[in-house]
This record gives C-alpha cells, sequence and structure tokens, in this order.
C-alpha cells in the first residue's frame, strides 16, 4: 500500500532549528529528522538545517531542576549566537520565508526570538510536552509567530500567555514508517520508555499467560550494577512524586530488553501479532492522557495497535476497527487474548489501520494544513 507524496504549492525557504532525536534515552536516535524534517524537503520546501550539537542541551531542559539552571545558563547563549550567525549568513544569500523551530525555554530567549521575526521571518515553534510540561515553554511561546500545538486541550493555555496556537496533532512520516516483510514472532510487544503504570500492565499481562515482551530506557535497570541504596532512594522519590509504586512490578529478565534503534523499533511492529500503546503520563496520579507518535507510527508501520482509550484519539482513529482501544488492565488482557485467538478480524484492523493512517496522518498532511492557516500556502 503505498502513497503519493504531495508537493506544497508555495515552496517555501526554512530555516529549520531542532534536535534530531525527541529524547537523551535514546543514543542514535534521529525520530525527529525523520518526521519533521524530510517531510518538509519532500514538500518541496527549500530547509536550511541549523548545523549545532544538541547533545549538551538534550538532557537539562527542565529549569526546574535546579542542577540544570548553570547549565542552561552557561550553554544557551552559545546556542543563541550560533543560531544567530548561521541564519543570518543564510538569510543574506537568499531571504527565508520561515523559521521552524523545537525549542524549550532552555533552549533560546524571547529576545531571540524577537530579532528573527524582525528579519521580517515568520517564526514558528513546534513542542509536543505541552500536555505535563507547558511551563518549559511558556515564557517563550508568546514571542513566536505561532506554536504547533499537539494537545488540544492545552490550546487555551497558550492563549493564556498571548501565544498563538495552531492545533497540529503528531503524524508518522510513511517514507520511514512502513511495514517490513517479516515473520510475527512475537505475540505482544512494548517498545518505549518504562515508567509510570507501564510496568503493572505488562505485569498483569504476563500473571494471565500472555507472552509479552518489552524493549526500551529503563526496563533493563533492575540488573544493572548500581548501589541498592542508590535505587531505593530513586525509588522512593519516585512514589512521593505519583509517578510509581513504591515497590514496582518485577518483570522476568528474560521479558525486557535495551532500547531499539529506529529501524529495529519499526521492523518490531512488523514482528508483532499486538503492539501496546500507553496513554498516561508519568505522573499517573495527573490523569492527563495524551496522543502519542506511536500512536499514529504503529498503524502507519502497518502494525496491529492496542492503546489506552482517549477521546482525542477517537478523532483521528476509529477504535476497534482501525486500532484497538482498552480502558484498564484487565479489558487490554482480554482483547489481547481475544485477537491472538481470532487472526482474520485482528488483519482487518490492522489493514485498516494502516489505510487510515496513510490517508489521513502523514507530517507532509499536518504541515499543508497548519502552513495554510498561517497564509503560507
Amino acid at each position: 500500500m503505498m502513497m503519493t507524496l504531495p508537493k506544497s504549492k508555495r515552496p517555501l525557504r526554512i530555516f529549520y532549528a531542532a534536535a534530531d532525536s525527541a529524547t537523551a534515552h535514546t543514543p542514535g536516535s534521529q525520530i525527529w529528522y525523520y518526521n519533521l524534517y524530510l517531510p518538509l524537503v519532500d514538500l518541496g520546501h527549500d530547509v536550511v538545517r541549523f548545523d549545532f550539537d544538541f547533545s549538551r542541551h538534550e538532557p537539562h531542559r527542565d529549569f526546574t531542576v535546579a542542577s540544570n539552571q548553570a547549565i542552561i545558563a552557561a550553554n544557551r547563549p552559545n546556542l543563541e549566537k550560533q543560531l544567530l550567525r548561521q541564519l543570518e549568513a543564510a538569510h543574506r544569500e537568499r531571504p527565508f520565508d520561515l523559521f521552524f523551530s523545537y525549542f524549550y525555554t532552555a533552549d533560546i530567549t524571547a529576545e531571540t526570538v524577537q530579532h528573527i521575526k524582525s528579519m521580517g521571518i515568520t517564526t514558528v515553534n513546534w513542542y509536543c510536552n505541552g500536555s505535563y510540561q507547558f511551563h518549559l515553554v511558556s515564557d517563550i511561546a508568546p514571542f513566536y509567530d505561532y506554536c504547533l500545538v499537539p494537545e488540544k486541550f492545552r490550546l487555551d493555555d497558550y492563549r493564556r500567555v498571548g501565544a498563538n496556537p495552531i492545533y497540529c496533532q503528531e503524524a508518522a512520516n510513511p517514507t520511514i514508517y512502513h511495514p517490513y516483510d517479516l515473520p510475527q514472532e512475537y505475540d505482544i510487544t512494548f517498545v518505549g520508555q518504562k515508567y509510570g503504570d507501564r510496568p503493572v500492565f505488562i505485569q498483569h499481562l504476563l500473571r494471565q499467560g500472555l507472552d509479552v515482551r518489552v524493549w526500551g530506557p529503563n526496563w533493563q535497570a533492575q540488573s544493572l550494577n548500581v548501589p541498592k541504596w542508590r535505587l531505593a532512594g530513586s525509588r522512593i522519590k519516585r512514589y512521593l512524586k505519583g509517578t510509581e509504586p513504591l515497590f514496582p512490578p518485577k518483570i522476568p529478565a528474560e521479558r525486557r530488553g535495551p532500547p531499539l534503534s529506529d529501524e529495529a523499533m519499526i521492523q518490531m511492529y512488523s514482528r508483532s501479532k499486538i503492539n501496546l500503546g500507553f496513554s498516561n503520563v508519568a505522573d499517573t496520579t495527573s490523569g492527563i492522557k495524551q496522543v502519542r507518535l506511536r500512536d499514529f507510527e504503529v498503524p502507519m508501520s502497518g502494525g496491529f495497535y492496542m492503546v489506552e482509550t482517549m477521546p482525542e484519539l477517537a478523532e483521528f482513529f476509529e477504535y476497534d476497527k482501525e486500532i484497538v482501544g482498552y480502558t484498564d488492565k484487565q479489558e487490554l488482557a482480554e482483547k489481547a487474548a481475544y485477537y491472538l485467538a481470532h487472526e482474520q478480524e485482528r488483519e482487518q484492523i490492522r489493514q485498516a489501520g494502516l489505510a487510515r493512517a496513510l490517508r489521513d496522518h502523514s507530517w507532509h498532511k499536518r504541515f499543508l494544513d497548519s502552513f495554510a492557516l498561517m497564509g503560507l500556502d
């Protein structure tokens, strides 16, 4: 199943400033390069990348952490200096239409955003952690011309601080996320970080006799050579914050794997009969659920997808026809067992999810729609 990639009616000259990876927990990942940069190029835009090593910034962007504040104060001026130097030089050669960034307050100041706007360049910032970390961009958001916001329930928060948000849900790039012709060797898998109530769900599936495997950051921490007192202290802190139970479930070592490369992760979607997704944020006491990249990556990759139900995701996929939803660990186990035993129904849903993702949920379409709202089409 293939799709013809669209082209922009009006090619833009874009200065693009974003780290390639989404998290410092997965070294070598190029998730944002695949999902943001490449689609902009595919659309026919002239995209100039900010040549900068973000590795010093990625682990320290939360300025509410005291130990990060000195690092931000030391590194941000250098980032801004290099940013303006590269942008201004390229702008003199041929003016930019758009400055596109994925920046936190830790990366850029309002003064620098205003300076870029004074050059006659439209400014837009993409940010996808606003569900529980809006405070990390609230200082700079009002100074951009537009903010691309994937969390519908945060739009009013952006407006409240004086920003101009455009609702732009996450998506997937079909040139990267696609089915692989591989045998389905795993029953149930999850690829992603270990936090919150995710181990509780995984342990429940195991207790019901279901074959489930996990890969990603922190899952192998149980076997790491870390002093017990340090693990205990970290566990108590997470418990007091409400992010994890005091005694987290034990997942057998043979069920836990390390972070996967981007390609191996996408292949895993084809290697698995059922791919799991979780919608809760790390602090499960907050009650906040969010739509995630994975919600589009798995269907676009041709994987059968089961994820916690939430109203916002129901606007993008039809539950139990294109993806399968569950509300708690009991329903997850019941539905997983059912679909493992009903291959034909599972295949119909998998194919429908792939078709819907290709039709409606590419980054190419997201950018075309967003740029039209900005008057840049």
